[in-house]
């Protein structure tokens, strides 16, 4: 159990290392110099020249890759070429929504995920099942933007049902805040689960029904169990394990598709800063948003393998 936690972990931190690398050096190919975006107006080569040394981009690669672990590992993150504020500060007042988006998103998918599946395996053959394979592999092929711009365009624009940008109205407080809140996230949050929830219950299904095909489950009905008994309480848990790990997998793409959902309904998250980062060329900006993205998965990852091991007793044992 020790070992397992240990090689998890460590093969966490070297994920996140991987990709502060990689964000590093593939922002400094980008075809631009972003000291011309930090001042308005014409620049004289001195006054680049100085602010090239000012933010450390007048030395070699080698030395302001290791300049930024450095200060990766003390916590700072730098501060924005175009907002003259540290990353840190903006990327705490827009991390709260994305995590909101994604969890709410991860969270639904799993609710109606797992009866579907369930009830597909249950009913193999019938209505339900073919209803559920055809949902998951049509969800499967959906691309978010897509999807998230269809619903803005006819839900939001031409029926005017709901709001077509930000996450909640201003000026508004008590239920009426929260009542905003939902009305807002209601798109984007439906463009997400839609992407997500196929795959998942089409997953849970073919789990479910390997899994009611097992001796066990066959003698605890000869035991006289009950039905939804032997199916929510024994083969569900089970049945959960591979869709619980695949759900930590696509955790990666869930972030991802909630970083192209921002940018599409304008919602004002780490997705929709990395939008305007791109415009505005600033680098700090960028790489403290992948680096912050990439630590969320890779935790989300690790804390659902402590969480399949705690559920399952051949992970502790091996």
């Amino acid at each position: 159990m020790l070992r397992f936690v240990t090689t998890r972990v460590l093969r966490a931190i070297l994920t996140i290392w991987i990709a502060v690398t990689i964000t590093f050096f593939l922002l400094r190919l980008l075809p631009a110099d972003p000291t011309l975006l930090v001042v308005e107006g014409d620049m004289t080569p001195e006054m680049q020249a100085a602010l090239r040394e000012q933010y450390g981009l007048d030395k070699p690669l080698l030395v302001q890759y290791a300049l930024y672990l450095g200060e990766l590992l003390r916590g700072n993150l730098g501060v924005s070429f175009r907002q003259l504020v540290p990353v840190s500060e903006v990327l705490l007042d827009r991390l709260p929504w994305t995590l909101l988006l994604a969890g709410s998103a991860f969270v639904l998918t799993i609710l109606i995920g797992i009866p579907l599946g369930v009830y597909a395996a249950v009913g193999r053959g019938k209505v339900i099942d073919k209803l559920v394979q055809v949902f998951g592999i049509t969800a499967n092929a959906l691309f978010v933007p897509s999807i998230a711009i269809m619903l803005l365009v006819v839900f939001g624009s031409n029926l005017g049902w709901f709001p077509i940008g930000q996450a909640i109205d201003p000026d508004t407080r008590g239920l009426a805040a929260y009542l905003s809140l939902l009305h807002h996230l209601a798109l984007p949050l439906f463009s997400l689960v839609l992407v997500q929830l196929g795959p998942y219950a089409l997953t849970l299904r073919t789990n479910m029904l390997e899994v009611l095909g097992e001796d066990y489950i066959k003698s605890a009905r000869s035991r006289g169990l009950t039905p939804r008994r032997t199916i929510w309480r024994h083969a569900l848990r089970n049945a959960m394990l591979p869709a619980l790990t695949l759900m930590g997998l696509q955790l990666g793409t869930l972030i991802g598709g909630a970083v192209l959902t921002e940018t599409v309904f304008a919602y004002p998250g780490v997705g929709r800063l990395i939008y305007e980062s791109v415009r505005q060329l600033d680098y700090p900006m960028l790489q403290g948003a992948f680096v912050l993205l990439a630590i969320t998965v890779v935790l989300a990852n690790l804390v659902t393998d402590m969480v399949s091991m705690v559920l399952n007793p051949r992970i502790r044992t091996s």
